[in-house]
């Protein structure tokens, strides 16, 4: 086969895939296949650069990063939805419809009820079957133009299939899904960054990065649900249950738990059906969108200048509460960063009693005027921390003064510090008892220095009683000084000391890791372990030369320079060396022996005999291979030990090969050799 033929087979194959997985969630080939498929069009184009194709898959990867967003104007307005809170103003947006369309208030009208997806709002629009524009709802009039970052979303086509019409626009929402937000979270958690509060926020924060490349890791997904026409072109279908079917003929995706409902009576029973069922959902709603079904009634009843009379949005209510705010507090985390919370007198919320709220920072206090003593508002949506929405203000005691947060820190008096651009203040001080505590949990946790025993209870011990004030002191520990502590006899004393010793030997990754660099999540760590292979070649190396390291941008990288270069911390890895922590890696930086398992992804099930799961997936990833929980269509292999379950009776199922501990080692031993 030629190369412009191959180039368009794989084109069309890689299409195909994309739409099995995003619309039809049913994928037919595994994710090493698919990267095996787009790394042969990758070659191929860059073989014959005369042959790429904006459309090609190739094409999604994200540039450098943007100067700035352009405005562009909608093809219509994108207008917002009156909300309804009750089945009662359900039933009287029904009776507006039936008058406005003359009709008794008795009328069954058949309406389309959607979950509504807690997102960014999107406009994307198709010349000739071919994405060229995504842009923001905006002022409804102008969005922001953000095509680069919605090219590299997979689940949004950049070409559609079939007929379409020569220029049409297609709305949706561009949304977190639980998992990723989470996974999201955890990482910024883990780098010292602000965690984001809702996946609404994180997506629309996301997507108006001016780094599409950032965009492109996040794990976006979207749903589409309306296409906007210029006036001369005729509808492509007659009923907005027949445009959501067309939709997804197209390749878009569709949110699959819409329902045709007959009367209004079905819409409220709908609604009530997905009050608590929400929470079992991939994704956030806060609410169903209710639309008249017939398009030509639509146009009957028009829209106002904010809403279409033709829709409502049911919201679910939410999950609220009144107390007493006792105290406002700040914590501080291994990295520094100070943060408020709310300490509350208890009170039961979703399910659980809550005591302490989220209040984000010193700018969200003072806009919200929230005070010590308030009577507060308390709210907890999904999964969501619980937060403070705001004060009732008609309840506040006299006397009651603004709160103003502490200039210096709260656990070393040591003064904090704000830079200009940020919102979070900071205590510098490495020494920083609530620092230490915090850093010292995170550094013998299991994904980092995996120090079993060194837990919360004693870390607070080993600090409150001066016997470590920095990760070096962990290797200064005897038997004879843990066994003196609350709690710990002699046969514990000795088996923390025989973990401290194993640790000494941790990967690079886990090292860098551990140690608590700002913005330097557990993935950041592995490329750089992968990268230079030793702590001494990672302190040699220039900022650009960091940053130009898969995963590591400009941030991080300036991040993990200015760390290597204070004083403080280079005396800590002295000392940490000097006590024979190692500081290299076996393969110090062969990148290209290391990623040979690249694209496979692996599940493991069962006990195996020479090494512990967790050592497997982390040898697995070591090679550049990923671990998953669950078996699909996409596992490339399930290694199985002895007493396999429903995992390998899965596997058998859909013909996933399967390996025993033998022949997974064999493999790893193979990858490992140069």
């Amino acid at each position: 086969m030629d190369a412009p033929t191959r180039i368009h087979e794989l084109r069309r194959l890689l299409r195909y895939h994309e739409e099995r997985y995003y619309v039809y969630d049913a994928p037919e080939i595994s994710d090493a296949e698919f990267d095996t498929l787009m790394r042969e069009l990758m070659r191929l184009e860059t073989a014959h650069p005369d042959l790429v194709d904006a459309d090609s898959p190739t094409q999604r990867v994200g540039g450098q990063p943007a100067q700035g967003f352009p405005t562009v104007a909608h093809l219509e307005p994108m207008l917002s939805l009156e909300n309804a809170y009750s089945a009662d103003e359900l039933r009287e947006f029904h009776a507006r419809l039936c008058r406005a369309l003359t009709l008794p208030e008795t009328s069954a009208l058949p309406y389309v009820a959607e979950l509504k997806i807690d997102g960014l709002s999107i406009a994307l629009t198709y010349q000739d079957g071919r994405l060229v524009r995504g842009v923001t709802r905006g002022d409804s009039v102008l969005g922001e133009d953000v095509t680069p970052n919605v090219r590299t979303l997979r689940a949004i086509p950049l070409r559609l299939s079939g007929t379409v019409p020569s220029l049409m626009e297609v709305r949706g929402e561009v949304y977190f899904p639980r998992a990723e937000f989470q996974r999201v979270n955890e990482a910024r958690e883990a780098a010292g960054d602000p965690v984001f509060a809702n996946p609404r926020n994180a997506a629309a924060g996301t997507l108006r990065t001016l780094d599409s490349a950032a965009v492109s890791k996040r794990g976006l997904r979207a749903y589409l649900y309306q296409v906007v026409l210029p006036p001369e072109v005729e509808p492509v279908a007659q009923t907005h249950a027949d445009t959501l079917d067309q939709l997804r003929t197209w390749g878009l995706p569709v949110e699959s738990h819409r329902r045709l409902c007959p009367d209004m009576d079905a819409v409220v029973a709908f609604c009530e059906e997905w009050r608590d069922a929400r929470h079992a959902l991939s994704f956030e709603t806060d609410g169903v969108v209710i639309k008249l079904n017939d398009l030509a009634a639509r146009a009957t009843v028009g829209a106002t200048a904010k809403c279409p009379r033709w829709a409502v949005a049911f919201k679910f209510p939410a999950e609220q509460a009144r107390t007493r705010l006792l105290t406002i507090a700040v914590n501080v985390g291994r990295t520094g960063a100070v943060t408020p919370y709310a300490v509350l007198e208890p009170v039961r919320l979703g399910g659980t009693t809550v005591q302490m709220a989220t209040l984000h920072n010193e700018q969200e206090i003072a806009r919200r005027d929230i005070r010590e003593g308030d009577l507060v508002l308390v709210e907890k949506g999904g999964d969501i921390i619980p937060k403070v929405l705001g004060p009732v203000i008609e309840a506040r005691p006299a006397g009651s003064v603004p709160w103003v947060m502490p200039r210096v820190c709260p656990s070393c008096d040591a003064p904090l510090t704000k830079p200009e651009e940020e919102v979070v203040w900071r205590c510098e001080n490495v020494s920083c008892p609530a620092r230490i505590r915090r850093g010292l949990q995170h550094f013998a946790g299991r994904r980092a220095m995996n120090i079993e025993g060194l837990g919360e209870a004693l870390v607070n011990q080993l600090v409150t009683q001066d016997l470590v004030h920095s990760f070096a002191d962990v290797y200064r520990l005897t038997a004879q000084t843990l066994a003196g502590l609350e709690r710990m006899g002699g046969k514990s004393a000795a088996n923390l000391v025989a973990e401290i010793d194993k640790s000494r030997s941790a990967e690079l990754w886990r090292v860098l890791h551990g140690v608590g660099i700002r913005h330097v999540g557990e993935g950041v760590a592995k490329a750089l372990g992968r990268a230079f292979g030793s702590m001494r070649t990672l302190r040699a190396a220039s900022v650009e030369q960091i940053e130009a390291v898969p995963d590591v941008g400009t941030v991080v990288a300036r991040s993990v320079r200015a760390f290597l270069d204070d004083p403080r911390n280079q005396i800590v890895l002295d000392q940490m060396a000097t006590l024979g922590v190692r500081m290299e890696d076996a393969h110090g930086g062969d990148a290209d022996t290391l990623r040979v398992l690249t694209g496979k992804t692996f599940v493991i099930t069962g006990t195996l005999a020479t090494m512990t799961r967790e050592q497997a997936a982390e040898r697995i990833e070591t090679l550049g291979g990923k671990v998953s929980s669950s078996v699909s269509k996409k596992t490339t292999y399930v290694v199985a030990g002895t007493e396999a379950g429903s995992k390998l009776d899965k596997a058998q199922a859909l013909g996933v090969p399967v390996l025993t501990e033998e022949q997974f080692q064999a493999l790893i031993m193979a990858g490992s050799t140069p």
